[in-house]
């Protein structure tokens, strides 16, 4: 049994395709087949827990059966967008805590997350940990990250 099978998390992301492919940790989840790409208007939208940082609420450990059920959606566009737009979709949306990002091209930076890293930390929050582990397997650097922010994710 996969993990992806064994927790029955569907994971989606909102892909705006503004990076370098090469680059994109959401573009390179969906090449393993691990992530769908939905589009912004999407039925799923509504149930399923929506990463987005200026959310109002924080995801939480209750949101666990939330997602287990309907998903968990990320963002994956620039940075300036996202902060030009803070536009929030219809459904539940969620933001993480403060995170330390491991990403090559925001190491170190706080709340500079890829989308991998925004699933990884989702995932360890509600407590999937090995499908967690997994998505961040498939990136060299990816381990760091939860070395980077093992104490915060326990907090919540």
């Amino acid at each position: 049994m996969s993990v992806l099978s064994e927790n029955k998390v569907k994971l989606y992301c909102i892909y705006y395709d503004e990076c370098d492919r090469k680059k994109c940790t959401a573009y390179k989840l969906k090449k393993h087949g691990l992530i769908q790409f939905i589009d912004k208007n999407s039925t799923i939208l509504k149930k399923a827990i929506i990463l987005h940082p200026f959310s109002h609420k924080m995801l939480t450990i209750n949101d666990r059966e939330q997602i287990k059920k309907y998903g968990l959606i990320v963002i994956d566009c620039s940075w300036k967008r996202i902060f030009e737009e803070r536009k929030f979709f219809k459904g539940i949306n969620r933001k993480l805590p403060p995170l330390i990002a491991a990403n090559p091209i925001n190491y170190g930076k706080w709340e500079k997350l890829s989308s991998v890293e925004a699933f990884a930390a989702a995932l360890y929050i509600t407590q999937f940990e090995d499908l967690a582990d997994f998505l961040l397997s498939k990136f060299n650097w990816g381990s760091s990250f939860r070395t980077l922010n093992e104490k915060n994710f326990k907090k919540y």
